[in-house]
């Protein structure tokens, strides 16, 4: 479980202008910000924690990491997905990205529903890394862009799809495996559509 506290204890929080690209906050906000956000994080992770010392068992340990992983993958699909409608000059990518929007949305709001019946604690907002991705591709211009989102999408999509399909051959949680093996044929319909565009960007 140490990895998911260090996952949440990572995560950093951009100001929504900042992520949005509308303005960077001064030095003294940002540090207000991260302290906020430190305080928040550390709670999730206690919560977890507390809830796994109350089950007294290792057994959902991964279920509880899968759980947290998945949210955190979920929001960034949905965040770089409204960024393609936006800086994506190809209609096909566009309506990738307008997919990725609606398909895990959906997602998220099944595992957070599941989280929450389970006392699980997910991740409100994208982990440092993820956040980092994002920020890089927002600056790009809608060339790169375009080429460097559908790249990303391949790799995340096979990533996405081993870590849901041993989720939910390997899960101990009934209702997190069900949720992971519903998810997979949704993962792989994206992965052949992103796999369409981007042999159709290498001809």
């Amino acid at each position: 479980m140490k990895s998911v506290f260090k996952l949440l204890l990572g995560t950093v929080i951009i100001a929504a202008a900042s992520c949005s690209g509308n303005g960077n906050s001064g030095a003294t906000d940002t540090d207000s910000t991260a302290n906020i956000m430190s305080s928040s994080t550390q709670a999730a992770a206690d919560s977890n924690e507390k809830e796994l010392k109350a089950k007294d068992s290792t057994e959902v340990k991964a279920d509880y990491e899968f759980a947290v992983e998945a949210a955190n993958g979920g929001m960034m699909e949905v965040e770089l997905g409204k960024l393609a409608q936006q800086k994506a000059s190809s209609p096909q990518v566009v309506a990738f990205g307008k997919m990725m929007v609606t398909d895990h949305s959906k997602a998220n709001t099944e595992l957070k529903a599941l989280a929450a019946s389970k006392i699980i604690t997910l991740p409100a907002i994208l982990a440092n890394k993820s956040q980092m991705e994002f920020d890089k591709m927002a600056k790009l211009d809608k060339t790169e862009f375009e080429k460097q989102y559908v790249e990303f999408m391949v790799k995340d999509h096979k990533e996405d799809i081993d870590k849901f399909k041993k989720e939910a051959t390997d899960g101990k949680d009934a209702e997190l495996k069900a949720f992971a093996a519903k998810t997979v044929p949704v993962l792989q319909h994206h992965l052949e559509e992103i796999q369409k565009i981007a042999d159709a960007q290498k001809k």
